[in-house]
This record gives structure tokens, C-alpha cells and sequence, in this order.
């Protein structure tokens, strides 16, 4: 069994210890060993691993299903192979750059899987939620779902793009917007949001940033957004609507992604669209219903798209934006001991861009 490294039988993980607990910082928790791989895994070694806003929902328990805990949680990892399970047929080798996705395997088999739609697999495994993940030194994954990383991207910028950036790429391509198009994105500077401001300058969309505060419109400005919208600045969200609509050409954008978790963005969104608008749905907001006024919705054609993550080509698609110097994740390095404080800012807001922790 090839290694590039001696592998240690224990070393760090964070562990969800129950809905709102605190969170475990585990020095001993046990490493699969090389020799007790099964076929078709690897081991890797993670580097760094991404803190997403799913991570905090599944934390306090906003899920609509209880996952199962003890768990360790995150789903946006990047590291190395440094094993591989005996038997497996894979084009992965030890020491080679890897990154870890929220949904970690699939059947492969059925319909979604053979169409590229793999990501809806009713046998999907889902890293951090149904099975443990990425805020760990160390984790087991499946062979064939693991993303290789071109060479030359830092793992600290490919950790994020794992999953916030798969998950605004594979939205942009539900809205089948086209170079010229108006795009407002509600949440511009967030995780999610501000790779969705890159991916959509990127193939030519303009684009209407919406958000909050001095800091997160310079973020925003400085990609080259078209226009900010200050949600601050306007008394009413019917006055956002409007102004929305004027940036607009008069009768609002084409499409519309929601990386913002708060509520109200998904009806505002429907309201400021143009007739055949599309919204792709994508922060989850907890307790949150898309409403929509029906004969309004018909009267303009509208189309609203549910965006779940991405397919396995989604994420090698956003990835090559990122090694093409198209799209750079704004990260800002912890370590991963600080996870819980990181997820306690998230649930405040005060975080803009992507945490990632330095996991060794």
C-alpha cells in the first residue's frame, strides 16, 4: 500500500455533540488506517476546510430531519491522498490534490447519476450531515466522488470553491442567462454570494449586487459589479423593488439568485424580476416559504429554480474558473480549533467572503 506519510492513529476533529452543544475538539479521534480501507476509498489528509452557513444550520438544528450526532461536521475540504484502498480502480494517486464535496458518494446508477444530476441521488452519502466531514485532520472518502485540484490553486482558495462555488456555478447555469443579461444577486457578498458575483462577471452577465454596508460594497465594487444596492438605503422593500427595477432597464433583471438567508429576498425577488425572469433559489433560510401571487406569477411567465449544490462536472467546471484566474475566493484563514467561534459570528452576520480553517 503506497503512503506518502506515516499516518498517525489519532488526531484532530470537531464534533457536533448534539443540536447547540458545544462543539468537541477531539485530539484523539481515531485515523483510519491505510491497511483498513475498503475498495474504492481513499484516505486524505486535509489541509483546509471551508466553513459554510449549512454547517450552522445543521449545528442548531434548523434542519428539517434530525441528523445524526455525535458527527463531525463540514463538507468543503481540500488536502491529499495518502491512501488508497486496496483493489480500487482510480486514476488518484497518493499525494495528489483533492478536494472533498457535501454530497460524498452516489449510486452511480440511477437516473440522476447517469444524467448529470448525481447530486439528487437517493443514495447519496452527504459529508458533515449523514456522515462525518471535513473539520477533521483526517477522513475517509469515496475514490470516485473526490474532485482532483489543477495544479496551481492554493487548497486554501479550492476548499471553499468545494462547495460554495459549485453550488453558485451550477445555480448560474439553471437561470440559462446569456452574456448581456441583468443577474441581481441578493447576499452579494457572502460566502455564496460574492463567488456568484465572480462566476456571473466571468461569462459576461451584468450585475446588481444587493447587500449591506460600506464593507461589503467595496468587496462587491471591487469585482466590477455593474451596481450595488444598498438594502439599507431604502425604507420599504417595495422602494427596493423599484429601484431594482429602474438599475434594470425599467422592468427589472432577467434573473435572480438568493444567497442571502434572509427570507424576504426570495419574495422580493420574485417581485423585481422581469416577465420570463428566472429565480434561482439557493441560501436556505430556515422557516422560510417562496410566495408568490398567482396570477401576477403567470401574467409574467416567471420560473423559479430550487439550485441543490452541483454535479461532479459542476465542481470541475468551478474549479476552472479559479485555476484560470477567473474567480478567487475572498478567504480568511483560522485555525481549526476556532470553528464554533466562526460559526457564532456566521449566525451574527459579521462575517463577509469565507472563513477556512488551517487544518494542521
Amino acid at each position: 500500500m503506497p503512503l506518502s506519510a506515516e499516518v498517525p492513529a489519532h488526531a484532530l476533529a470537531c464534533v457536533y455533540e448534539g443540536v447547540g452543544l458545544p462543539i468537541k475538539l477531539d485530539d484523539k479521534h481515531p485515523v483510519t488506517q491505510p491497511q483498513d480501507l475498503k475498495q474504492g476509498e481513499v484516505l486524505v489528509k486535509l489541509e483546509y476546510t471551508g466553513v459554510c452557513h449549512t454547517d450552522l444550520h445543521i449545528w442548531k438544528g434548523d434542519t428539517p430531519f434530525p441528523v445524526p450526532m455525535p458527527l463531525v461536521g463540514g463538507h468543503e475540504g481540500a488536502g491529499h491522498v495518502v491512501a488508497i484502498g486496496e483493489g480500487t480502480d482510480t486514476a488518484l494517486s497518493v499525494g495528489q490534490a483533492v478536494g472533498v464535496k457535501w454530497i460524498a458518494d452516489t449510486c452511480s446508477t440511477c437516473s440522476y447519476c447517469m444524467n448529470g444530476a448525481d447530486q439528487h441521488c437517493a443514495k447519496a452519502g452527504v459529508s458533515g450531515m449523514l456522515q462525518d466531514g471535513t473539520f477533521a485532520q483526517y477522513m475517509v472518502a469515496a475514490a470516485r466522488y473526490v474532485t482532483p485540484i489543477p495544479d496551481g490553486i492554493p487548497l486554501e482558495l479550492a476548499a471553499p470553491v468545494l462547495c460554495a462555488g459549485v453550488t453558485t456555478w451550477s445555480a448560474l447555469k439553471r437561470t440559462n442567462a446569456k452574456p448581456g443579461d441583468w443577474l441581481a444577486i441578493s447576499g452579494a457578498s457572502g460566502g455564496l454570494g460574492h463567488l456568484a458575483v465572480q462566476y456571473a462577471l466571468a461569462i459576461g452577465l451584468r450585475v446588481v449586487a444587493i447587500d449591506g454596508g460600506d464593507d461589503k460594497r467595496k468587496l462587491c465594487e471591487g469585482y466590477g459589479v455593474d451596481h450595488f444596492v444598498d438594502f439599507r438605503d431604502y425604507k420599504s422593500g417595495a422602494e427596493l423593488i423599484d429601484a431594482v427595477k429602474a438599475i434594470c432597464d425599467g422592468i427589472g433583471p432577467h434573473a435572480a439568485l438568493v444567497c442571502a438567508t434572509g427570507g424576504n429576498a426570495y419574495g422580493q425577488a420574485i417581485e423585481f424580476l422581469r416577465a420570463r425572469g428566472t429565480l434561482a433559489a439557493v441560501a436556505l433560510a430556515a422557516n422560510t416559504k417562496i410566495e408568490a401571487e398567482v396570477f401576477s406569477f403567470i401574467g409574467k411567465g416567471l420560473t423559479v429554480a430550487g439550485s441543490y449544490v452541483g454535479s461532479r462536472q459542476d465542481a470541475i467546471e468551478a474549479l476552472s474558473f479559479v485555476a484560470r484566474g477567473k474567480v478567487r475566493p475572498n478567504v480568511q484563514v483560522e485555525a481549526l480549533k476556532d470553528v464554533q467561534s466562526v460559526l457564532e459570528r456566521m449566525d451574527r452576520g459579521q462575517i463577509s467572503g469565507r472563513i477556512v480553517l488551517k487544518c494542521h
